[in-house]
């Protein structure tokens, strides 16, 4: 390997490790070349590049050329084509780039390649560099015939074009694109089934996913579009299929998208309009199917893309798929089969007394006396003896009942029941909530913690009634604060007319048993300690945030997405398989990001974390104990699930926000330091942050050491949760 102009500084050999390391410039390049007249690569059997490098941040991108010719004469012309490798870390990473990603290339005839194009300034290495076979490296006969070897003391990542896989000749199988199972994915993450990038244009006035289907708004000029990666249809696929339901009238257009050199940011695209395609809608579900014969000039073997546009009104898809042959049909979706939960009763049991907790007379206080109210007074009233619930499915919401204004020792009512009179939906959960060990509210956390059941599985028959024990609140009862209804996961409503403590339940009720939840944490259980719990964010800022805990000397918790680590374009696995090697924990913090208690059943609660577990041990080798739930959200069925699934598991939340989600982007991005302090002060010890913005990550080392000016002990939250399996301090 050659510096071709003496325009990269600092140049040094490394032949022990086969790596050449310097420093770049704007007209920095390197060039490798072979014996005359060529290396036949593919007729050798290679099919690729493969070769390591470290860039000096993250974020960082180069350029590949390779030099080609016709045929392998010593005079041919070279003719050049040009590949751009992103999403570099930091980290030493092994890139492999196979002869299909540069466009009109001749791999049996290559006469050199040439780096190029840093995009950062600053120290670069690059080295061990061969030809590959099917990802493994080979002897290229050249300059570049040094084998691939994995250096251990670094994390190692391989970064390839993104390609999806067709079906071999004569075994053809329906290709899904997208099954709209997860709203989540599609709008949060802009994941479809593929894991490939999937968007609106930011126009639609809504997009909703709902029973594997997805109702798009338009709003002026909206339009979505779907990567397919590059995918190889001819001869496999006819075209692409789904059900659609819309309104007599519609219309839109559908473009395919091809790039020759499977580069999605410069397609060729071909259009028709739903009338063109022969589409006609009336109100009712059909299939249609979009046939590739129907485009002229369409380069099947290259599909990048398909881009819907044009909606003249709301429009509904089913599963989206690529048929095999000349025609489709409904790319078939298995329901889940929903847990198996206890049936199993208990006896009932009979307390020492009866009293009212609330019967909505006041607006403001509840039959005690005592505060009541609810997070948006706009999602609930309270008219005639009566409170009506409208939280529209939104499980992150709660109302709230006090039981008195301080501690409460509710151990006298074990053997009673709570008792709430309601009609509508009972897809909701009730809390008992535990006060903070020094009942004293401004202390944190405040709550201490609390526990959930399901409210559907103690109501009566006729979904009047609900009758639950207090033994089924598993927290200190001698602490209590109060009620709280939430996790309502249904866009019903509910009506409640009474809540009280009664002595026994009604002749003929059964009693179900208790099923266990997961506990719920708010703070560290260690004297002394803190714990810097940090969710998923920005692999560009990675590496600041190792740098400000490597310089502080501390270990903290990573609560990682599923979804976006088997996403190879983005690089977050190496990130995060550097952070493991540096000492730090990795937990689980979904598949997808959905608020979980408000998914509609159990079935798709264990999808997310039974998806979130095994990407996560596929990918970084790791299993957890510990779960941070998106949004914070939680409730009955989640916290049961996670029992269910993980055993022994611990739901972790915050009592330290510094509510990067509000202030990071906004002009005073301070105020997250303002917050970090208000929750410090009060005794907060567990943190929630995430490294998606730079303010966020350029403020973590005046977190860290605000931390350690409270003189408490910084580490890992299994640590500060006094795991037994948790290293040592």
């Amino acid at each position: 390997m050659r510096d071709y102009d003496g325009s990269c500084t600092t140049l040094r050999a490394d032949s022990a490790n086969k790596k050449v390391t310097f420093g770049a410039s704007a007209n920095c390049y390197f060039y490798t070349t072979f014996p005359a007249p060529c290396q036949q690569a593919s007729t050798d059997g290679y099919d690729g590049l493969t070769f390591s490098v470290k860039a000096p941040t993250g974020g960082s991108s180069m350029l590949v050329e390779i030099q080609t010719s016709d045929d392998c004469s010593t005079n041919a012309a070279a003719k050049s084509s040009y590949f751009t490798v992103s999403g570099l870390t930091g980290n030493t990473q092994t890139v492999n780039i196979p002869f299909t990603q540069w466009s009109g290339a001749n791999p049996a005839s290559v006469k050199g390649f040439v780096f190029q194009g840093f995009s950062t300034g600053g120290t670069w290495e690059i080295g061990q560099t061969s030809f590959s076979c099917g990802g493994r490296s080979g002897d290229g006969s050249g300059t570049a015939t040094s084998a691939s070897r994995s250096l251990s003391s670094t994390s190692q990542t391989s970064i390839s074009a993104s390609t999806t896989p067709s079906a071999p000749p004569g075994d053809c199988t329906d290709l899904l694109i997208d099954d709209w199972s997860s709203q989540s994915r599609l709008t949060f993450l802009f994941y479809n089934a593929l894991l490939l990038p999937t968007s609106d244009d930011g126009t639609m006035e809504s997009i909703v996913v709902s029973n594997n289907r997805v109702t798009f708004t338009p709003g002026d000029n909206s339009y979505f579009y779907s990567s397919v990666g590059c995918v190889s249809a001819t001869n496999r696929y006819g075209g692409i299929g789904m059900n659609i339901n819309a309104p007599a009238g519609t219309t839109l257009q559908v473009e395919i998208q091809t790039s020759a050199s499977c580069d999605s940011s410069s397609p060729t695209s071909r259009s028709l309009s739903s009338t063109q395609l022969g589409w006609t809608f009336d109100g009712t579900e059909k299939y249609y199917s979009i046939p590739f014969s129907r485009y002229s000039g369409l380069d099947t073997g290259h599909i990048t893309a398909i881009l819907f546009s044009s909606l003249n009104q709301a429009v509904t898809f089913g599963p989206m798929a690529f048929y095999c042959g000349n025609s489709g049909s409904p790319y078939p979706i298995s329901s889940p089969s929903q847990p198996v939960v206890p049936t199993s009763t208990v006896p009932a049991t009979t307390g020492p007394t009866s009293f009212v907790i609330d019967a909505f007379a006041d607006p403001n206080a509840n039959a005690l006396g005592f505060w009541h109210g609810g997070d948006d007074p706009a999602t609930y009233s309270i008219s005639g003896g009566e409170i009506t619930f409208s939280m529209n499915g939104n499980a992150d919401l709660s109302w709230y009942t006090q039981l008195s204004g301080s501690c409460t020792d509710f151990t006298a009512n074990d053997n009673g029941y709570l008792h709430i009179a309601y009609t509508g939906s009972a897809a909701f959960s009730v809390a008992l909530q535990q006060h903070h060990p020094s009942c004293n509210a401004n202390v944190a956390p405040y709550p201490q913690t609390w526990d959930d059941v399901e409210a559907g599985r103690y109501s009566n028959s006729a979904n009047t009634d609900i009758y639950i024990p207090m033994t089924h609140f598993n927290i200190d009862r001698s602490k209590a604060i109060g009620l709280a209804f939430k996790g309502f996961y249904e866009r019903a409503t509910t009506t409640v007319s009474r809540i009280e403590i009664v002595r026994t339940v009604p002749s003929g009720f059964s009693v179900p048993s208790k099923i266990e939840t997961a506990p719920l944490f708010f703070a560290c259980t260690r004297p002394n300690s803190f714990a810097f719990a940090i969710d998923d964010g920005a692999p560009a800022y990675a590496q600041q945030v190792l740098e400000a805990v490597n310089e502080a000397d501390i270990k903290v918790t990573f609560f990682t997405v599923g979804a976006p680590l088997l996403d190879t374009a983005n690089n977050l696995t190496n990130v995060y398989k550097e952070m493991l090697s540096r000492g730090h924990q990795m937990a689980y913090h979904s598949f997808t990001h959905p608020p979980m208690e408000g998914l509609p059943d159990k079935a798709a609660i264990d999808s997310e974390l039974t998806q979130a577990i095994d990407a996560v041990q596929k990918t970084l080798n790791v299993r957890s104990k510990y779960f941070r739930p998106p949004f914070g959200t939680e409730g009955a069925r989640i916290r049961q699930r996670l029992a269910a699934v993980i055993p022994d598991s611990k739901f972790i939340n915050w009592s330290v926000d510094v509510e990067d989600y509000l202030w990071a982007l906004s002009s005073t991005p301070e105020k997250q330091l303002d917050a970090f302090k208000r929750d410090l002060g009060r005794g907060g010890n567990l943190v929630v942050m995430h490294y998606l913005y730079p303010t966020t990550v350029q403020y973590l080392p005046q977190f860290i050491a605000l931390a350690k000016a409270t003189g408490k002990q910084l580490m890992r939250v299994d640590q500060c949760m006094e795991d037994p399996e948790a290293p040592p301090l």
